[in-house]
C-alpha cells in the first residue's frame, strides 16, 4: 500500500530512521558487537570473522550496483521493502547453522539489504523534501546511523546479563528488526507525486566529469578507513588486557558521536560548503583511527571511538547529500555510484586486516594502513575545492563574455 497520505517531514524522518535502524543497524551493525561472541561460542577466527565482514561487503557491493543501475523510482520503492524483509529473514537464519559459508551467505544477502536500503531510502526522502519546498539535508535522517550502532551495543550487553547465547541474540535482533520495519513500510514516501499528490520536474545539477572522478576516488579513501575501525572496532578494543570486556562500551561511544555529529556536519556545510565540511571530517577521522595504535588508555580509546562516530556517518551524510543535490530527479542513482565506490574499499579491507591481526597479534598495521588510505582522501577532497573555484571562475568569466557579448553597441 502506498502511503502517499498524511506524509510530514517528521514521519518521512521517523521512517528513514526506522529503514536504517533494520537495514543498516541489525543487517549490518549488529555483527559487530556480537562478533567476539560468535568467536568464543562458535569457535570463529579472525579470519574466519574477516571472510564474513568481506561477504557481507560483497552484499554490500551487489546492492549498491542494484540501486545504481535502476531507473525505475517504483521499482526502487517496492525493493526497499523487500530488503526491510530479507533484513529479518537473515537474522533469523544464522541460528540454524555454524557453517562458515551458510554464514557467509547470510551476511552477503543482509549486505545487500544494508546498502540498498540505505540508499534507495535516503534517495526517497531527499527527492520528497526538495519537491516540499524543504531543506534537502539528509543530517535527521543519518542521524539512524548513529541510533543504529547504540541499539546494537545495548541490545547485546543487556543480552548478556540475561546470559543469552549468540543464537538468542540473533533471533532477538529480528525481532527488533520487524518492529522498527513497519512505519519504515508505511512511511517512507513513495515518489509517485509531492504530498499534495501533484507530479513535478525537478533539474538536475551535474557536476564536471573530473569533479566526479575526483570525488569518487575521495570516496573510496572514505570507504577504507571506515570499514577497519566500524568492523573491528570491537575485537581491537578487547584485545587489550587493561580494556577486557570495554569493547561494546566503545561501540555505543561511536553511535553517540554518530547521532548529534551529523546534523551538526549539516550545519558546517551551510556554512562554508561540503567540501570545506568534508576536510574537516577527513582530518578528524584520521585523528580518531590512530589513537587505538598509539594507547590503550580507556580515556583514549573513548575518544578515538568518539571521534570516529562523529565523523564517519557525517562523511557518508555530507557526500550522499552532494550527490543527491546534483541530482534531485533520481538521488538514488549517483548515490549509488558514490557509495559503490565506497564499497569498493570494503571488500579487502576487512580480510586483509583479519589475516594481519592474525598474523602479528594486533590491529596496529592495519589501523596504519587505514589512516594513511584516509590521508590520500583528504588530499583528494582538498583537490576538489581548487577545482570547484576554477570551475566556478570559468564559469563566471564565461557568463560576463556572454554579457558583453548581448550589450547593445553604442550608437
Amino acid at each position: 500500500m502506498i502511503m502517499l497520505n498524511n506524509l510530514s517531514k517528521s514521519r518521512v524522518y521517523l521512517a528513514g530512521i526506522c529503514s536504517l535502524i533494520v537495514t543498516v543497524g541489525v543487517a549490518r551493525f549488529s555483527y559487530t558487537p556480537l562478533l567476539p561472541i560468535m568467536q568464543a561460542e562458535t569457535g570463529l577466527t579472525d579470519a574466519g570473522g574477516g571472510w564474513l565482514a568481506t561477504a557481507n561487503y560483497m552484499g554490500y557491493m551487489l546492492g549498491v550496483l542494484t540501486a545504481a543501475s535502476m531507473n525505475s523510482l517504483h521499482h526502487k520503492y517496492l525493493l526497499h521493502q523487500l530488503y526491510l524483509i530479507l533484513s529479518v529473514i537473515t537474522s533469523i537464519a544464522m541460528v540454524f547453522t555454524t557453517d562458515i559459508y551458510l554464514w557467509s551467505f547470510f551476511r552477503l544477502v543482509a549486505g545487500i539489504c544494508a546498502s540498498g536500503g540505505m540508499i534507495i531510502a535516503s534517495g526517497l526522502i531527499l527527492k520528497w523534501l526538495v519537491m516540499n519546498k524543504y531543506r534537502g539535508e539528509l543530517g535527521v535522517h543519518f542521524a539512524g546511523i548513529g541510533i543504529s550502532i547504540i541499539f546494537t551495543a545495548l541490545i547485546v550487553e543487556g543480552l548478556l546479563m540475561l546470559s543469552a547465547d549468540w543464537e538468542q541474540q540473533w533471533l532477538f535482533f529480528a525481532g527488533v528488526a520487524a518492529v522498527f520495519a513497519v512505519p519504515a513500510w508505511l512511511w517512507i514516501p513513495h515518489p509517485k507525486a509531492d504530498a499534495n499528490g501533484q507530479a513535478q520536474v525537478i533539474k538536475d545539477n551535474p557536476p564536471s566529469k573530473t569533479f566526479s572522478r575526483i570525488m569518487l576516488l575521495a570516496y573510496f579513501c572514505a570507504g577504507y578507513g571506515y570499514v577497519v575501525s566500524a568492523t573491528f572496532i570491537v575485537d581491537i578494543v578487547e584485545g587489550f588486557a587493561a580494556l577486557e570486556g570495554k569493547g561494546p562500551l566503545a561501540f555505543v561511544v561511536i553511535g553517540l558521536g554518530a547521532m548529534p555529529a551529523v546534523i551538526f556536519w549539516d550545519r558546517v556545510a551551510r556554512k562554508v560548503g561540503y567540501l570545506k565540511a568534508l576536510i574537516g571530517t577527513y582530518g578528524l577521522q584520521i585523528f580518531g583511527i590512530m589513537v587505538p595504535a598509539f594507547s590503550d588508555s580507556l580515556v583514549f580509546v573513548l575518544l578515538s571511538a568518539l571521534i570516529f562516530g562523529g565523523t564517519f556517518v557525517a562523511c557518508v551524510s555530507l557526500v550522499l547529500t552532494m550527490a543527491g543535490q546534483f541530482y534531485p530527479s533520481n538521488p538514488a542513482k549517483f548515490m549509488g555510484k558514490m557509495t559503490l565506490a565506497y564499497g569498493t574499499a570494503q571488500i579487502l579491507a576487512p580480510v586483509c586486516t583479519g589475516y594481519l591481526a592474525e598474523a602479528l597479534g594486533d590491529y596496529s598495521l592495519g589501523l596504519y594502513i587505514s589512516a594513511a588510505v584516509m590521508v590520500v582522501g583528504l588530499v583528494l577532497i582538498l583537490c576538489l575545492v581548487m577545482l570547484e573555484k576554477r570551475e566556478l571562475s570559468q564559469l563566471s568569466e564565461a557568463a560576463m563574455e556572454s554579457n558583453e557579448l548581448e550589450a547593445p553597441k553604442p550608437s
